[in-house]
């Protein structure tokens, strides 16, 4: 290895959170701020909010309530295969009379 190109490593830096938590790890500064930690990340918290940029939640529910909308007017997979199953039924039928 080649000497004096490598950082210097600190083990115990020090990271400041926005919301007040201290602790530590390992990095090559020794002091770390950030604005988001897992003490206070929506996600880890279990305060998750779904942030709706440009009305983008409303389009993918609007597109998938059209969705839903024409597979009840043709009829759906299921209405599909009910319809196969009842000309089987109608073709058995016929060819024991």
């Amino acid at each position: 290895m080649k000497s004096d190109i490598h950082p210097t490593y600190y083990p115990d830096a020090k990271v400041k959170c926005a919301c007040g938590n201290h602790f530590t790890v390992g990095a090559t500064v020794p002091e770390i701020t950030v604005e988001v930690c897992a003490h206070c990340h929506p996600f880890f918290t279990g305060k998750a909010k779904m942030v709706d940029t440009a009305g983008k939640v409303e389009r993918f529910k609007e597109r998938m309530s059209r969705k839903t909308e024409l597979g009840t007017a043709r009829g759906g997979k299921k209405n599909k295969l009910a319809k196969r199953e009842a000309r089987r039924q109608a073709a058995k039928s016929a060819d024991k009379e």
